[in-house]
């Protein structure tokens, strides 16, 4: 009987040796899942902070780009009105001397005014880099010239401007009005 008692107590011993294991071995997996949660909390708190700080960025950068966008709207439109201004005030000078030749009555004077006038024009037109597209003896181009008459004449070239009756202007490669003109042949 003794031998059965001590078994017994072996027993009880090894139960409670194992019960003491699985406290131990609860409190060590508890252990374990609250360093594994506390990890996991502190990854999603730096995952918020990032996206917190990309978000604003991202915030910042759209309000920066609309503000660009408005700037540039802005600066566009001043430097349209700023070159219609310089144009007008180019202008202004050939309305002078229109007004300075009306008052005169002399038919000579008038003349006279009216070419200064016509000189100016040709000056502005220079200075803003408009250019006339046709003169007489040049060679029609469809491109520039808009051929209102035609003529057979065996004294001209094909294709020749033999009159111009409306003046042709350009600037750069854009077309202002195309010339009228009479070609021959």
């Amino acid at each position: 009987m003794e031998e059965k008692q001590k078994n017994a107590e072996a027993a009880e011993n090894t139960a409670e040796a194992t019960e003491n294991e699985k406290k131990t071995q609860k409190k060590t997996d508890t252990k374990a899942l609250k360093a594994e949660l506390a990890a996991a909390t502190a990854e999603l708190e730096a995952k918020k902070n990032e996206l917190a700080e990309l978000s604003d960025k991202y915030l910042r950068m759209m309000a920066e780009y609309d503000n660009f966008r408005k700037r540039s709207a802005k600066e566009r439109d001043g430097i349209y009105g700023d070159a219609v201004c310089d144009t007008i005030g180019d202008i202004l000078s050939v309305v002078d001397n229109l007004e300075r030749a009306a008052i005169y009555s002399d038919a000579e004077k008038v003349a006279e005014g009216l070419s200064l006038t016509a000189k100016s024009v040709h000056t502005l037109f220079e200075k803003l880099g408009i250019e006339q597209t046709a003169s007489v003896g040049d060679t029609f181009d469809p491109n520039l010239h808009n051929a209102v008459m035609h003529i057979e004449d065996e004294e001209h070239k094909e294709g020749e401007i033999l009159e111009v009756f409306q003046k042709g202007y350009r600037r750069g490669d854009k077309i202002i009005r195309y010339a009228m003109v009479k070609v021959a042949n």
